[in-house]
């Protein structure tokens, strides 16, 4: 399967850069409303750095967008997203790929493609966001938390689960785990 295409910070800072001046934004009080330090906003507006999905998850928020503004791709044509033509967020601090699989975030359903590298685990930052999720374990082992429950998923499990609910996942082993996840509504 043809993956899509690679992460480019340039590209990256570009979109917050113009998202923070078209709401008329400074660094300083985009740094004030996200909790993310003004040197990191300044350092990933310029193309540099290595921003973990936590910082991308608190300056969407404080603009008002989904973090999926910041995913790369061109723009799909109707119905069908081409392998080689997704929508992909892949952050090199952490090896993890984020692969959007339906044309845009403008429906009532989103479908991620998630990588999930060996040792990767987001237990310190639990998601929650309005909706529903499922999630389909397509290889690998995984660890997935929803509030106080925990479930070993293996290849060919799937979990649905209230996303309102604080839920991470953790790859304990030296693999990688690819999912399938999808949410209604879109929350990336």
């Amino acid at each position: 399967m043809a993956e899509g295409r690679d992460f480019d910070l340039r590209a990256l800072g570009d979109a917050v850069r113009r998202a923070r001046v078209e709401r008329g934004l400074t660094v300083e009080s985009l740094g004030h409303a996200s909790g993310v330090s003004t040197g990191s906003i300044s350092q990933l507006e310029r193309g540099q750095g290595n921003p973990a999905f936590l910082t991308l998850r608190r300056l969407a928020e404080a603009l008002g967008l989904p973090v999926a503004h910041f995913v790369q791709g061109p723009p799909s044509a109707g119905m069908v997203v081409r392998a080689d033509e997704r929508k992909r967020l892949h952050l090199p601090d952490t090896d993890l790929v984020y692969e959007l699989l339906t044309p845009s975030l403008q429906g009532k359903l989103e479908v991620l493609r998630t990588r999930i590298p060996p040792g990767w685990s987001n237990e310190s930052k639990p998601f929650m966001h309005e909706g529903e999720e499922c999630v389909h374990l397509l290889s690998g082992c995984l660890e997935v938390v929803i509030g106080t429950e925990q479930y070993e998923l293996r290849e060919g499990d799937s979990i649905t689960y209230d996303a309102s609910q604080p839920h991470w996942y953790r790859n304990g082993t030296e693999g990688t785990a690819l999912i399938l996840g999808a949410v209604t509504p879109p929350s990336f």
